[in-house]
């Protein structure tokens, strides 16, 4: 297997972080104070709100080096908290005030005067050891108070990063809710003609930025799944001919064969610990459910049942278990303890139903639908109640969360155009084609990338 990246992605870099809780108008370099309460409130479960208006002005800093990078940091931010249709980024052409430095007292008046309700300051400092620390600072601008601060530490090829951590900072500040901007995403990257397509693994920011491909293209790979650490991806491969599961690490890029099943094994998914591998295998003629602990390569049947059993999806906390199964007569969900037992349906809906994914949350588990000619992405309790359709289409297929839980990111496919990839939030709304550089299918998104 050939492996190599595109444009300068090295694997994760560790940032520092301080938190930077201040309050009060000027304060002497990053000294530290009560925090004020934040006053700022999004509803993330209303359909219908306007986006909170918000200041981003590029950072600060001591040379043009340092300047250059303020700027497009804060661009990230802007894209980032624009991106997730909460926030309207104001024009910086329509800024009054000019903050020069991280002390300098924002006034309030001028910021207000263009109905900012948020402000984002933030400055860059160079480090003697070659290192920068970025500092930031959220503003309530009719409360005039400090909402939140931090400073971090680490090397300037991160800054990137700064932007995405900051922006999970002012998500999680005015919303309530954990941020999902400094994560990642795996997809199966698609090229050629449809009977010869080519598809390879890739990797990605959230927002397409640092775009990789992890395989050659010389075998056939589904179904990539992250570990709980972000490091390790699990997929399927046809090697030579046979499909396999495979381990990746994504930093040293060593790959190692999970297991070699006997039969066709698929749609492998890491628990939440990271300890075992739950996946499909097909033995003497029967789909089922298995599950394998990692570090002693140990496997064991979780379903025994005539019908097909596939597209295993864990609980967060590793005790449920949920699972797509023609059990009944056609595709439906069903959910079971993590041991195999107490198996019951929940999906009792016009359709079938697919592609089952516990929430992180805990709360929902995501599904494709398939009706009348029509595919849908949807959600629903793990009782099955409070079934909500957020999208359909000709083909839309494959939901994965966002590690808040808020967002979902799926591929579609209309007729006659190849397959892309989608984000939309819970209630439905705010859309948005995921640009890749390649169609794109099957997409797994991963956890907050560790500090």
């Amino acid at each position: 297997m050939t492996v190599w990246v595109n444009g300068g992605w090295r694997g994760l870099k560790r940032v520092a972080l301080t938190s930077m809780v201040v309050v009060g108008a000027v304060l002497s370099g990053a000294g530290l104070a009560p925090q004020a309460r934040a006053e700022l409130v999004i509803d993330v479960t209303q359909s219908a709100r306007e986006p909170m208006p918000i200041a981003i002005p590029a950072f600060s800093g001591a040379d043009s080096t340092s300047l250059r990078m303020g700027a497009d940091m804060a661009k990230v931010i802007t894209d980032d908290l624009a991106g997730s249709g909460l926030f309207r980024v104001l024009d910086p052409a329509a800024y009054l005030q000019r903050l020069p430095n991280i002390n300098a007292q924002p006034q309030f008046g001028d910021w207000r005067a263009i109905n900012a309700q948020a402000l984002v300051q933030g400055e860059i400092q160079p480090v003697a050891d070659g290192r920068i620390q970025v500092v930031f600072r959220l503003w309530d601008v009719f409360g005039g108070s400090q909402v939140v601060g931090h400073s971090f530490a680490g090397e300037p090829t991160n800054w990137r990063r700064f932007g995405h951590i900051i922006a999970d900072k002012v998500y999680q500040a005015i919303t309530g809710e954990g941020g999902y901007f400094d994560t990642r995403i795996v997809y199966i990257a698609e090229t050629g003609p449809k009977t010869a397509r080519v598809k390879r693994l890739a990797i990605m920011d959230q927002d397409g930025a640092n775009h990789a491909y992890l395989t050659g293209g010389e075998d056939l790979v589904l179904t990539p799944r992250f570990s709980p650490t972000a490091q390790e991806i699990t997929y399927l491969s046809w090697y030579n001919g046979v499909p396999r599961v495979y381990l990746l690490n994504i930093q040293t890029a060593r790959r190692e064969l999970l297991g070699d099943f006997p039969g066709m094994t698929f749609a492998p998914r890491f628990s939440p610990d990271g300890n075992r591998v739950i996946m499909s295998m097909a033995k003497d003629g029967n789909t089922e459910l298995y599950e394998m602990d990692l570090r002693t390569r140990r496997s064991s049947r979780l379903t025994n049942h005539p019908a097909i059993d596939t597209s295993p999806s864990y609980s967060p906390d590793g005790r449920m278990i949920t699972f797509n199964s023609d059990r009944g007569g056609a595709q439906q969900i069903y959910v079971m303890n993590a041991d195999g037992s107490g198996v019951n349906r929940i999906s009792f809906g016009d359709g079938r139903y697919a592609t089952p994914v516990w929430s992180p949350r805990g709360d929902l588990i995501a599904f494709t639908k398939m009706k009348g000619g029509r595919f849908y992405i949807g959600v629903m309790r793990p009782d099955g109640g409070g079934e909500k359709i957020l999208s359909e289409g000709y083909l839309v297929e494959g939901p994965t969360w966002a590690p808040n839980g808020r967002v979902l990111m799926f591929f579609r496919e209309e007729r006659g155009s190849g397959a892309n990839l989608y984000s939309i939030d819970l209630t439905g709304g705010n859309e948005r084609r995921v640009i890749t550089p390649t169609q794109a299918s099957d997409p797994a998104w991963s956890p907050l990338l560790p500090l």
